[in-house]
């Protein structure tokens, strides 16, 4: 089962998240939660985050995107309005890409084991060479607890 439309995603979801950067030579670990609200044009997506950075204490995050039905699948937006990128929902396993210049964002969705689900992103440029691994659980589902190990 995957998800239908934009408005299956609506509700509160548990994070963890991977992050290895090449370029840096570590990897990271963040936990959090992802809020997605219904608007009177799709969902608010508001994340917060802990991010456990080697040798520093850990950095309180936050991001807000707005999600909006597209063509086929679902618009995501900067807060400001600017486009990100879209994927659509006619698979199991959708993909997209975000240039800014001078570095390219390609994301990976994994909707194949609903209503867990993830993200991975490939960010290469000449200052950044990372994979980030993102997964969400329902709040209050059975497995509410998202490993980031």
């Amino acid at each position: 089962m995957t998800p239908k439309n934009l408005h299956d995603f609506a509700g509160r979801w548990r994070l963890g998240r991977l992050i290895d950067d090449s370029r840096a030579g570590h990897s990271a670990h963040a936990t959090g939660q992802a809020v997605l609200t219904p608007d009177a044009a799709g969902l608010v997506y508001d994340e917060e985050i802990l991010l456990h950075l080697p040798g520093q204490a850990p950095i309180e995050g936050r991001r807000r995107y707005l999600w909006r039905t597209a063509p086929g699948g679902i618009a995501v937006l900067f807060a400001d309005g600017r486009d990100f990128h879209t994927f659509t929902l006619d698979g199991a396993r959708p993909v997209a890409a975000h240039w800014c210049d001078p570095d390219r964002y390609d994301v990976s969705y994994d909707l194949g084991d609903w209503p867990r689900w993830s993200t991975r992103w490939e960010v290469r440029g000449p200052h950044k060479d990372y994979v980030m691994q993102t997964t969400y659980m329902p709040q209050d589902g059975p497995d509410a607890m998202v490993e980031t190990a």
